[in-house]
């Protein structure tokens, strides 16, 4: 699955899952709060499949999942540039200390599993919209909205 590919359908899914909670009246902090892993691993264990094995995708005690990837991200399925013999895929928009890059052979790629920035409640509420698509569009790759 590309980036691309998996950006559309986790946007599609999320936002057929905003729909359900804004028509049940679920207000904005409900619904951030209805984010939280621990509620999500058992009341929506298909919507992520680390859910169905009880595993966070970051360590940190407190994990909300609104944000399951981060507006700071950047991809481009066609590559960003070539940096030492391989092709750039991702990167952190704001260079958070806590990521890093993962290089293959040919390829390199974001390692945002150390950084919990999209994970906080206040930087959750401070950008939510709840278009999870909206609130992600700066990393689509140029030219794609």
């Amino acid at each position: 699955m590309t980036y691309l590919e998996w950006f559309e359908a986790h946007g599609a899914k999320h936002a057929a899952l905003l729909a359900r909670l804004e028509a049940a009246g679920m207000t904005q902090e409900a619904i951030i709060d209805y984010f939280d892993f621990e509620n999500m691993r058992h009341v929506e264990p298909d919507f992520c499949p680390l859910y169905a094995q009880n595993v966070k995708c970051h360590e940190t005690e407190s994990l909300n999942c609104y944000f399951c990837a981060c507006p700071h991200f950047r991809f481009d399925d066609a590559g960003m540039g070539v940096e030492e013999g391989a092709t750039r895929y991702s990167r952190c928009a704001i260079d958070a200390p806590e990521g890093r890059s993962y290089r293959f052979e040919t390829s390199i790629h974001q390692d945002c599993s150390h950084c919990l920035i999209p994970h906080r409640r206040a930087f959750i509420a401070a950008r939510f919209d709840p278009l999870w698509s909206r609130a992600m569009a700066a990393s689509l790759p140029s030219g794609r909205s």
